[in-house]
Order: C-alpha cells, then sequence, then structure tokens
C-alpha cells in the first residue's frame, strides 16, 4: 500500500509540474507574440514616418531637404533591421513556445494513463482486502483477487516507469528551451540594437551637422527675388503708393525717389520739415535691414 501511495504523490508532482508547465508557457507565448506584433506596428508606423519626411523634404531648401533625406534613409535603415527582428522573433521566440501547447497536451495524457492504471491497482487492493474479510475461507476466489492485484500492479509499475522516464525528459527538455528560447530572444534584442545605435549615431551627426544660415540666406535671397519682382510694377497715381515703411529688398534710390514724391505732393503741409531728418528717421532704417541680408548673401 505505501507503494500505491508513493505513485499517487509522484503522479500528483507530475500533474502539477504539468500544469504550471501549460499555464506559464501559454502566458509567455501569448506576451512575446503581441510583443513581436507591436514590433512590427513599429515599424509600420516608422516607414510612415519616412514617407512623411521625403514628402516633407520636397518641398524645403536644399539644406535641409538633404538633411530630412538622409535622416529618412537611417530610419529607414533602422527598420529594415527592425522587420529582421520581427522575423526572427516569430521564427526562435514565438514559433518554439507554440510547439509546447501538443507536447503538453501529450504528457497530460500520459499522466491520467498512469493515474488510470494506479487506481486499477487501488481498486484491487480494495476488492481483494474485502474478500478476505467477507470470505476468508474461500481460497479460490481469494486466489483470483492476488492475481489480478498482482497484474493490476505490475500494470501500475510499468505505466509509472516509463512516465518517469518521459517526464524525466519533458522536464529536462522544457528548462532547456526555456533557457534557450529567452537567450534568443536577448540575443534578437540586443542585435537589433545595437545596429540600430549605430544608425541612429550617424542620423544624428547628420542632423546636427545641419547648417541652419545657410537655408535662411537661401530663403532671404528668394523672397529678395519676389519683392524685386513686386517693385519692378508701374507705380500707380495714389500717393500712398509710397508708404512710409519700403518693402524689406527696396533699394535706396527708389526710397528716396518716394519720399521726394511724397514731398512734392504735401510741400504745404510739411514745409518745416527737414528732408533729410525724415529720411533718417525711417528710410535709412529700412536701408539698413535690406542691406544687411544682401551682404550676408
Amino acid at each position: 500500500m505505501n507503494v500505491v501511495l508513493f505513485r499517487d504523490s509522484q503522479a500528483r508532482v507530475m500533474e502539477n509540474t504539468v500544469t504550471n508547465a501549460e499555464k506559464y508557457f501559454g502566458q509567455f507565448c501569448s506576451l512575446l507574440a503581441a510583443y513581436t506584433r507591436k514590433t512590427a506596428r513599429l515599424r509600420d508606423k516608422a516607414d510612415q514616418l519616412v514617407k512623411q519626411l521625403i514628402d516633407f523634404a520636397n518641398t524645403e531648401s536644399p539644406g535641409m531637404r538633404a538633411a530630412m533625406r538622409n535622416f529618412a534613409e537611417d530610419l529607414a535603415k533602422v527598420q529594415d533591421y527592425r522587420q529582421a527582428q520581427v522575423e526572427r522573433l516569430e521564427m526562435k521566440v514565438v514559433n518554439p513556445l507554440k510547439l509546447y501547447g501538443p507536447q503538453i497536451k501529450r504528457t497530460r495524457a500520459e499522466i491520467k494513463k498512469c493515474k488510470r492504471a494506479r487506481n486499477n491497482e487501488i481498486k484491487q487492493l480494495e476488492k481483494l482486502e474485502k474478500l478476505r474479510q467477507t470470505s476468508p475461507s474461500d481460497r479460490q476466489i481469494i486466489s483470483q483477487a492476488e492475481t489480478s492485484v498482482q497484474k493490476a500492479s505490475v500494470d501500475a509499475s510499468r505505466t509509472t516507469h516509463q512516465l518517469e522516464e518521459m517526464f524525466g525528459a519533458f522536464q529536462k527538455q522544457k528548462l532547456k528551451d526555456l533557457q534557450n528560447i529567452f537567450l534568443d530572444f536577448v540575443g534578437i534584442e540586443m542585435a537589433f540594437h545595437a545596429k540600430a545605435v549605430e544608425v541612429y549615431s550617424s542620423a544624428f551627426q547628420s542632423l546636427d551637422s545641419y547648417d541652419l544660415q545657410e537655408d535662411l540666406e537661401d530663403f532671404r535671397s528668394k523672397m529678395c527675388r519676389v519683392y524685386g519682382h513686386y517693385n519692378a510694377r508701374p507705380l500707380t497715381n495714389t500717393p500712398s503708393a509710397a508708404g512710409p515703411w519700403p518693402l524689406p529688398c527696396q533699394s535706396s534710390q527708389s526710397t528716396i525717389r518716394s519720399q521726394r514724391k511724397e514731398e512734392e505732393v504735401s510741400e504745404d503741409d510739411s514745409a518745416e520739415e527737414d528732408p533729410e531728418e525724415d529720411l533718417r528717421g525711417w528710410g535709412g532704417d529700412s536701408i539698413n535691414r535690406t542691406r544687411t541680408p544682401q551682404s550676408e548673401n
């Protein structure tokens, strides 16, 4: 009877081990599959960002256009590495965990088989004890019951031995696989981040070397050409056409001519004002601001 209790204790330990493996391996598989899908979605969002960066770059000045295109290329390289990361996670982490579902079912079926043999042994033992109590003088029936008990005991012993060997191999493989799966997970993550840091370092240096002043000068030059084209149009007879604040790229001569024309129109009202003082009061500032960017160009 002590042997039967020992086998019962073994079966419970095995069953608990399988239950824990089924629970936690299932959770690992679910979480790591979700992790892989999230990584794939992050890759997709970054690909969209790359496209937007390229579209934006096509609308900008040469310096910014080159900087954004280089950044977009580096970001696209990172997504290539992320794609490899997703594929490796699926192959080396998620798929091996998926394989444990059927394996755990087979192990659980073997445990049930062992439990049936153990229950049959217990049943035959109880039957023998009952016969010994109710029919102690019927040696033939008791002998048949003892034979049944012996067969049940041999079957339970054989089944238990097979289960011990199978379960020992299962436990060893489970621990080894768990170690390898998470070693692969860490290795995949390290490889991706090492490559990503390398590319991001290049992207950082490229963005850091961007010359803002060069693009500003290019922008000012374009604005000056636009204003120059506007000033080349014929002036109307309206006195307010030459306002007190000339356009930024207006030349000093056109500013003086506009001022003199205005002074002739309003000569009676401004007879006591000094034209040179008036020129220094607003025309001079406008000329200086206009020449500053031109001298920079």
